[in-house]
């Protein structure tokens, strides 16, 4: 089961705004995709989120959007930022990539974020949002959210 970003903020919006601001605090953020041979490929790469979605917005032809093309599985990782306090834990999302085409929407987006011409767009499909953080210098609190289900919040010590 997938969703897109409003549904997740609808279904979460408390975790939702951590997330938001996680990716706000950077401009680049680590992506995870699949290799022809299946193997994993990490890249730099800038996110945003508007009108209900998350975008990913990529160079022609880069490898990253090729692998998407090819399979739209992917992670994608919140910069975490110097040092160690990570404010606001790790942020991590998981799902589909599907790569949009269509003239208008890709305007629109080209209107809000104004990104070099030509270039990949895709919109997210969520599978699922972790965020993990240090709660009381004593519980690491791992929260789970995936489409259709209730967060889960696991705490370990």
């Amino acid at each position: 089961m997938t969703t897109n970003w409003a549904a997740f903020v609808t279904a979460e919006p408390d975790l939702a705004r951590t997330v938001e601001e996680r990716f706000g605090a950077f401009t680049h953020h680590i992506l995870a995709t699949l290799r022809k041979d299946g193997s994993p490929r990490t890249t730099g790469l800038e996110v945003r989120f508007l009108n209900g979605e998350l975008w990913l917005g990529m160079m022609p032809d880069s490898l990253k959007a090729l692998d998407l093309r090819r399979d739209p599985r992917f992670a994608l990782q919140a910069n975490p930022g110097e040092g160690q306090s990570m404010g606001g834990g790790d942020v991590r999302i998981s799902g589909r990539a599907i790569e949009v085409t269509d003239p208008e929407t890709k305007a629109g987006y080209g209107e809000e974020v104004e990104p070099p011409e030509p270039f990949h767009l895709f919109r997210t499909e969520l599978t699922e949002v972790v965020r993990t953080y240090v709660e009381d210098d004593k519980y690491l609190v791992v929260e789970v959210w995936k489409p259709g289900e209730p967060l889960r919040v696991i705490k370990r010590t």
